[in-house]
């Protein structure tokens, strides 16, 4: 029978929580993208998870130090896809009859949004079967760049473009773009490094400018590039390389 050995688990820059102290063995190995954790856990119930040579128990908790092997057999295939979602498609979990997902117009079972985007908006966003991305991506310590391009009904003044990048404080909450460009007099070129709720909206609409239309064009080294609302492409060769290579997972 043949193994996979996960030995040690790759620390990141700077390291994950609770990765120098125990954890639970079915997180681990999702952060190792091996399954999830509910995956993780059948696959310890079928006796085909092993932790120093002996069959893993569920919830136990394994640290950096111990040598863990999975079954090559139930190994998945990791999956890295760019996604153009379209306006009037959520992120989220539909509240409503009326609402759709992407989960329910992307044609590839098992792949998830990571992140969001809200609903009014639309452009890229990366979909993935691998559980290791969401933190990596979207913590905002890692300080990920993350691109738009907005519209907005009123001309810009420059002097707001610095006001974006030294801050604005909404309800209590500092809000930053890395950069910001104007594109024309009433387009601009946003870079986040933070994921805020609703942030490029709430930071124009306290410089009294009304977005018309917000589109994500890249996440740190992949763009939107060509695609169409609705397409996508998969991150494959030199892409996908770069792709986890910034994401500390290569």
């Amino acid at each position: 029978m043949r193994f996979i050995y996960i030995h040690p688990m790759p620390k990141p820059k700077p390291p994950l929580p609770n990765t120098t102290g125990p954890m639970r063995l079915n997180r681990y190995l999702a952060h190792a993208g091996i399954a999830t954790r509910r995956e993780a856990d059948a696959l310890i119930e079928q006796g085909r998870v092993f932790v120093n040579g002996e069959k893993a128990k569920l919830g136990m908790r394994v640290t950096d130090a111990d040598d863990i092997s999975v079954e090559e057999a139930n190994r998945r295939k990791l999956t890295y896809l760019a996604y153009y979602k379209p306006r009037g498609i959520i992120t989220h979990s539909p509240q409503g009859l009326k609402e759709r997902a992407i989960n329910d117009i992307v044609e590839m079972p098992g792949v998830f949004p990571v992140g969001r985007l809200d609903k009014a908006s639309e452009g890229l966003i990366i979909l993935t079967n691998d559980g290791r991305v969401t933190e990596r991506l979207l913590h905002p310590r890692f300080a990920h760049e993350k691109e738009y391009e907005v519209s907005v009904q009123e001309a810009i003044a420059p002097k707001k473009l610095i006001l974006l990048e030294q801050g604005i404080v909404d309800q209590g909450e500092r809000l930053t773009a890395k950069k910001a460009t104007l594109t024309s007099q009433h387009t601009l070129s946003i870079t986040l490094t933070e994921g805020k709720k609703h942030q490029i909206r709430r930071m124009l609409a306290a410089l009294h400018l009304t977005v018309v239309s917000l589109k994500r064009v890249r996440i740190m080294q992949v763009h939107l590039g060509a695609l169409k609302p609705g397409q996508s492409r998969p991150l494959a060769g030199i892409a996908k390389e770069a792709f986890l290579r910034d994401l500390d997972l290569q």
